[in-house]
């Protein structure tokens, strides 16, 4: 996301000839977007994309688990190790 953010500010940039940016190439006021295509494909490909999406799962069925131990009164409150 923050590479997509970068890349539309400099392209604003550039466009707008704004700053130092206005003289650079192209290319280089490019490359965030080629570089967050390549982060995508890298994530999907390793399995970090559905690592992370099972982390949440997990956190959200836990706390769920604990809401409800909580409500039935079944939790010991004493400090944890």
């Amino acid at each position: 996301m923050y590479l997509l953010v970068l890349g539309l500010a400099l392209m604003a940039m550039k466009y707008l000839e704004f700053g130092p940016v206005a003289t650079w190439p192209w290319y280089f006021v490019l490359a965030p977007f080629a570089l967050a295509v390549a982060w995508w494909a890298w994530a999907d490909a390793s399995g970090y994309t559905k690592r992370k999406v099972m982390e949440k799962e997990n956190a959200r069925r836990d706390a769920r688990i604990l809401r409800s131990k909580e409500a039935m009164g079944t939790v010991n409150h004493k400090k944890r190790r």
